[in-house]
């Protein structure tokens, strides 16, 4: 689910019958639940909602999810190797790593959760 740059995540309570989720890729906690899908969609937007009025309130200003920045820690030996493989290439070393990321992940379409099997 995305609302306003913001992505829930959904999961299902067999015995509640109820849908829950939360924001991810935040410090701050943002929940919502609902009992339906429509129910839930709105939960997620009315949370999202109150977190950002709640920041305006404080004064502060609210997080943003993925910023884009990510800080990696390598050992020496590999951090050398990715630098100079990166200058034979021709890329920034930030080029070469974004390269080798998104040759490693699943597109968007086809990501889909583990189905699980019933015994």
């Amino acid at each position: 689910m995305k609302y306003k740059d913001y992505h829930g995540q959904v999961n299902y309570d067999e015995e509640a019958k109820l849908f829950h989720g939360e924001v991810v890729g935040l410090r701050d906690v943002i929940t919502f639940q609902g009992t339906s899908v429509d129910e839930l969609e709105q939960a997620f937007k009315d949370s999202v909602d109150e977190y950002l009025d709640f920041c305006k309130e404080l004064g502060r200003s609210p997080e943003k999810p993925f910023s884009g920045k990510l800080m990696l820690r390598l050992p020496p030996e590999i951090h050398e190797r990715a630098a100079y493989q990166a200058k034979t290439t021709g890329l920034s070393l930030n080029a070469w790593i974004k390269q080798g990321i998104e040759q490693l992940l699943i597109p968007p379409t086809d990501h889909k959760p583990p189905r699980r099997k019933h015994a």
